[in-house]
């Protein structure tokens, strides 16, 4: 059997992906799920993170390419693998917090990998960024490939706030909850919407990769 992957696969993973995460953090939702199932629901998440991730590496094609002679890593293939390592980097992080019990375990297997991803999110959107402005699509509002490109650079560096604000203090608290809620919120937000363009009709002349979350 052939699995064929598809940028509708790949968008759809990260909408499902970036629901869940949305729902985990959403306001009031603990109270609802409790932490138990809060955390549940970014662990679920980032597997379909992961998968879709996988799907968009697939897709980039080749890793290097001939110039001049010599070879040469493309940014598409970098910005998908270094978002691939970001959402494994993820699944370590939930699946830590549905576990971890100690504040040396919260530390270093929920909250290390936890800003390690979100750090490999910005480089990855970075990167995804600095190709539209090289590309002269520094500013195309009906470009899906620049609307995804600016949501998920937006979606990061929420991420990297909601890292921020999760930091395990020496009593076992975080830094700041509601920023570390918040920012897993609205960054969960951005990727969906991200994602979700490129789930409608494309047009021909259309770029056939989204760029991540």
């Amino acid at each position: 059997m052939l699995i064929h992957p598809t940028l509708r696969m790949q968008s759809w993973g990260f909408v499902i992906g970036a629901a869940l995460f949305a729902l985990g953090s959403a306001p009031g939702i603990a109270t609802i799920l409790g932490t138990a199932g809060a955390n549940t629901s970014f662990f679920v998440g980032s597997w379909f993170f992961t998968g879709a991730a996988f799907v968009q590496l697939m897709l980039s094609g080749p890793a290097t390419v001939s110039d001049k002679g010599s070879p040469a890593i493309r940014a598409d293939w970098l910005a998908s693998l270094i978002q691939f390592i970001g959402t494994l980097l993820f699944n370590v992080s939930t699946g830590a917090a549905l576990h971890a019990h100690t504040v040396k375990g919260e530390m270093h297997l929920v909250w290390n990998p936890n800003l390690e991803g979100s750090l490999c999110f910005l480089v990855s959107s970075a990167i995804a960024c600095a190709i539209l402005w090289r590309s002269g699509s520094h500013w195309a509002p009906r470009s899906k490939d620049w609307i995804s490109g600016w949501l998920n650079m937006l979606g990061s560096i929420a991420f990297g706030v909601s890292a921020v604000g999760a930091f395990v203090l020496d009593d076992g608290n975080t830094l700041d909850p509601s920023l570390a809620n918040a920012g897993t919120f609205v960054g969960a937000i951005c990727f969906l919407l991200a994602a979700a363009v490129f789930l409608g009709r494309r047009n021909a002349d259309e770029h056939e990769s989204a760029t991540a979350p």
